[in-house]
């Protein structure tokens, strides 16, 4: 890059005053008298003959030759003046080709450095996903040598009739029960699962934190499919008593770390074992698409007897009604059993008794994302109605594919 300072201008010669001098040396046309002979006093007798005539052209050539005296100068610095002018133009001009080929190497070496960061960020991610893989993987892998060791010592003693309990505490002979998808040392992939495609626990607990005002007031809350524990955690802080089940034991794992009560077991077997209105309330984000039919009706039948007077029950899941939410988050997910459409879920609520059940949908699909309107301009007829019917084709099509990618059925126990 050039010298910001510029290149110093080249030394103007001085003006040329040669014709200048010669004008003040020939504007008098009448010499001065000289003192003298003959030959003077004839000149002089001349001279005041021509002066009576001559002086006004002598008057006109010194006003003529001063004002070329006073102005010749100026011209000169004004014309140095511009050539300094044009030759500071030319270095700026110069500075600027210079600085606008530099900015061109800064903005080409910072897409460089952007596609480099997005390429170490997208490792991180990678990595960050995996060391979480780990850490699960060594969790499950302790919390089995301590379930093998505690098995070991209770051998001679098991009774083998009746139902078998499974690795999570709880009769493998409920009818339709989904027991947990993973084995204990696979249940960490699914943790990790849900960091990577379902959100980051606090993205997941910004999600949950609409449901607050439903629960507040009550006690007793069942958190069925906790989960990482985000909404249990904001109950505790809001002063509501909540524990959680889950069927995956690094789930659990990671809710007791932060000190919530939640423990391992399938949600049918636990809630049928409570006592008649014991709960204030039951809450499931993300649980009903993991379920059978049948569970889920003996689940919800269950629900209404557990729950109290009043206490509200509030059922979260994918809106299969929206064709993106089905085919982006839906299927992605391989413990899911079956979709539930909104009116379905709806319907399973108010037939098992619950009252003042609403479908509240959620997490609406960004509008700039959506297909976009055709904008109508002055046009005939026939255009405007093309455009009107396309357009009302794209309103359709925005409806099926990109409406709201989850809901809710919130209802109350009668």
């Amino acid at each position: 890059m050039s010298d910001p300072t510029g290149p110093k201008p080249a030394p103007i010669p001085p003006p040329d005053r040669y014709q200048i001098e010669r004008l003040n040396d020939l504007y008098r046309i009448l010499d001065a008298p000289v003192d003298g002979g003959l030959k003077a006093r004839l000149a002089g007798t001349v001279r005041r003959l021509l002066s009576r005539v001559l002086s006004r052209q002598q008057e006109f050539n010194a006003v003529l030759v001063d004002h070329l005296n006073r102005n010749a100068a100026v011209g000169i610095e004004s014309h140095q003046a511009s050539l300094q002018t044009i030759e500071w133009m030319a270095a700026v001009v110069q500075h600027w080709d210079d600085i606008h080929r530099s900015m061109e190497g800064l903005a080409a070496r910072s897409q460089r450095t952007e596609a480099s960061v997005a390429a170490l960020a997208a490792q991180h991610d990678e990595l960050r996903a995996a060391v979480s893989v780990l850490q699960q993987a060594a969790q499950s892998l302790k919390r089995e040598v301590a379930r093998l060791s505690t098995s070991s010592a209770q051998l001679p003693t098991t009774n083998l009739q009746g139902p078998t309990p499974t690795a999570q505490g709880h009769t493998a002979n409920v009818q339709g029960a989904p027991g947990n998808q993973f084995d204990d040392l696979d249940s960490h992939k699914y943790v990790a699962f849900e960091d990577q495609f379902r959100g980051s626990a606090d993205e997941i607990r910004a999600r949950v934190t609409e449901y607050l005002p439903i629960f507040a007031g009550t006690n007793d809350v069942l958190d069925v499919g906790c989960g990482r524990g985000e909404f249990l955690a904001l109950l505790r802080e809001h002063g509501v008593t909540a524990r959680g089940i889950d069927v995956n034991p690094a789930m659990v794992d990671v809710c007791l770390t932060s000190g919530l009560d939640a423990q391992v077991g399938d949600a049918l077997t636990h809630v049928r074992g409570l006592p008649d209105g014991s709960l204030g309330g039951l809450f499931a984000a993300q649980v009903v698409e993991h379920l059978e039919p049948r569970y889920l009706m003996q689940l919800i039948d269950a629900a209404f007897d557990k729950l109290r007077p009043g206490a509200p029950i509030v059922l979260e899941t994918i809106n299969p009604a929206c064709w993106f939410a089905f085919f982006e988050s839906y299927i992605r997910d391989l413990t899911h059993v079956r979709p539930v459409h909104p009116d379905t879920l709806k319907h399973l609520l108010v037939a098992s008794g619950f009252q003042h059940v609403e479908i509240r949908y959620r997490a609406p699909y960004p509008e700039h994302d959506k297909l976009q309107e055709l904008g109508i301009r002055d046009s005939g007829s026939g255009i405007r109605d093309v455009v009107e019917t396309l357009n009302a084709n794209v309103e359709k099509i925005n409806r099926l594919l990109f409406t709201y990618l989850d809901y809710a059925a919130v209802g109350r126990r009668g």
